[in-house]
């Protein structure tokens, strides 16, 4: 990518990638605070067929009722994808599967913040049964 360094994209990479194991660990380990702690405050995720949630409140609203409902051990698995967009953002891209449903994540925007860690500004996914 023209115009970011190899410094650059280093650093964005590995703030997405602690990140979102931070947030993997978070969900697998019932922690609907610690997902929502992931996302910006003003972050949009857009959750088919469930419906679109805006604000740190609504996304933790969202990550706790699957929780409670019984919902756990997400994984990222086949064709995870993470494009260096800017020199302080990462699309994610992947198939997911937990023990009660599976899916595809079309967008992950994660965004480096000014302490160097990343959130999620956009969330864009589709539970496939």
């Amino acid at each position: 990518m023209s115009g970011v360094s190899d410094s650059e994209k280093e650093a964005v990479l590995s703030a997405t990638q602690a990140a979102s194991k931070l947030w993997k660990d978070s969900f697998n380990s019932g922690n609907a605070a610690g997902c929502a702690a992931q996302y910006e405050s003003t972050a949009l995720m857009e959750a088919k067929p469930f419906g679109t949630f805006k604000g740190t409140e609504e996304i933790q609203g969202f990550w706790q009722k699957l929780i409670d409902d019984g919902f756990s051990e997400v994984e990222y698995v086949e064709a995870t994808k993470l494009e260096v967009v800017s020199a302080d953002s990462v699309v994610l891209s992947s198939n997911w599967k937990m023990n009660k449903a599976k899916g595809v994540i079309t967008k992950e925007l994660w965004v480096l913040q000014g302490d160097g860690t990343a959130k999620l500004r956009e969330d864009h996914f589709e539970a496939q049964g």
